[in-house]
Parts: C-alpha cells; sequence; structure tokens
C-alpha cells in the first residue's frame, strides 16, 4: 500500500514554485491548516519540516490521523526533537526524541538506524516496514543527474521496493513525479543517501 502523502508545505502543488522562490511559504494559502501560529510562523518553520512530513506520512500507512504539522512540531520540540538556537536557526529532526514519541504517543516500534547501507534498506521493508532515511535535498533532481554536494540534510519516507527500485514520498519534491511514489534505482539512491535514519517496524 502507498502511504498518503504530506509535503513540508501545505500547498503540495506549489512546493515548487517556493523551492524556485517565486511564492513566499507566507504566501502559501493553505498554511492556516498547518496549525502554525501565523504566516511568519509557518514560514520560518516549514523549510525544516521533512521529518514531521514523515512522521505525519509513517503514522497515516498504519491508519493513524496524524496530527497537524506544527502541533507535531510543537511537541517534538518539547521532548528535544528540535532544539531552537540563539541565532533563531532551527536544529533538528533529531531522531531519538522521534523515536520515543512514535512509542509513547502511538505504540509504534521504531529505532535510530546509522552506518546502514542502502543496499540493506529492502530488508527493512519487509513486512511493511518504513525507513524514513536521510538524504541530501538534492535528491528531488536525481533524474535530472543531480550531483549532491553531501549526503543528508534532509529526510524521505522509503516505503517500498519494486524491480530493483527503491520507492519513496519525498515531502520537498518539487513535481507530482518527484513527491509521491518516486523511485530510484539503490545506487541512484545511495549517492544522495547518509546512511542513517528511523526504522519504523
Amino acid at each position: 500500500m502507498i502511504p498518503p502523502f504530506h509535503g513540508q508545505w501545505e500547498s503540495a502543488e506549489r512546493i515548487g514554485e517556493i523551492l524556485a522562490g517565486t511564492l513566499r511559504a507566507a504566501d502559501d494559502p493553505l498554511w492556516p491548516r498547518s496549525g502554525a501560529a501565523g504566516a511568519a510562523d509557518y514560514e520560518r518553520w516549514a523549510d525544516h519540516l521533512c521529518g514531521v512530513a514523515c512522521l505525519r506520512m509513517a503514522l497515516a500507512a498504519q491508519g493513524i490521523t496524524p496530527p497537524r504539522a506544527f502541533d507535531l512540531a510543537r511537541e517534538l520540540t518539547h521532548r528535544g526533537g528540535y532544539v531552537l538556537r540563539p541565532d533563531g536557526d532551527i536544529r533538528g529532526l533529531i531522531y531519538a526524541p522521534a523515536v520515543a514519541w512514535l512509542r509513547d504517543a502511538h505504540g509504534i516500534a521504531a529505532e535510530v538506524r546509522v552506518d546502514v547501507a542502502a543496499e540493506a534498506i529492502p530488508e527493512m521493508l519487509a513486512g511493511g516496514g518504513l525507513f524514513i532515511a536521510s538524504v541530501h535535498p538534492a535528491i528531488r533532481r536525481a533524474g535530472a543527474g543531480a550531483e549532491p554536494p553531501s549526503q543528508g540534510g534532509h529526510l524521505v519516507l522509503v516505503f517500498g521496493v519494486q524491480g530493483g527500485l527503491l520507492r519513496f514520498h519525498n515531502p520537498s519534491g518539487d513535481s507530482k513525479e518527484t513527491q509521491m511514489d518516486a523511485r530510484l534505482p539503490l545506487a541512484e539512491f545511495a549517492r544522495f543517501y547518509a546512511g542513517r535514519g528511523i526504522a519504523l517496524r
């Protein structure tokens, strides 16, 4: 089953415009449904909510109605999953508090995984497992031959493998094709993948 999709920004069809700078996140017409305190709050936080989007998709895949994006972000911040730095920067998603929240709030077995090769991901997906994987955000341009300057810095939800292709949802995909059920060969995925993430069973 393909999990429901949630983007980092509420207007999924306009994420490409937001990333290109032709639409300010504060002008996303659907921002109120995020639970943000205001448009400025939404604009400040949405760029950091790939992990929140992946957690919401993981819950939805198990038939659980996920909390609103900012309600979840506030809960995770309270638990240490996001850290607000004195300079205003936002650090997160920090995996361990997110894993604890999955267990405490929903009884979902999850664990932080590090040093996991891309070739090992299909085994984690067996039996309906999910993997929130750390990748470089340039993965949205993998089909165009993008060369990531590094690995990691963004999260996607990997939910299946078919014909040697990993299937995943990308909360910051800039088109429908790069958002929902995106597919890449393991070797191509590995170029963007940082070898770590959250495994859900």
